[in-house]
């Protein structure tokens, strides 16, 4: 593998590392483990950690997905493998 598809490949890992990371501190980190904390804050007349487990979850894993998209259409226009 050249050097630009090295490249290509790091930038796409890197992305979606922090989707991932993000992904988990949503689903695991709001939803579990500072469920207790944030169930101190109320949204809608239930605890936000509630919220989070339930329902908020849910609208920050479909942000992730155009997120994603729109970071993976910028990397393959950058390294010159988008399709249009």
């Amino acid at each position: 593998m050249d050097k630009s598809g090295e490249a290509y490949w790091k930038a796409t890992l890197g992305l979606l590392t922090k989707i991932l990371i993000v992904w988990f501190v949503v689903s695991f980190g709001a939803g579990i483990l500072f469920a207790d904390l944030l169930n101190n804050i109320h949204l809608g007349g239930y605890p936000l950690g509630f919220w989070f487990a339930q329902q908020g979850s849910m609208y920050i894993f479909v942000a992730l997905i155009f997120v994603y998209a729109k970071k993976m259409g910028e990397i393959d226009r950058k390294f010159d493998v988008h399709e249009e």
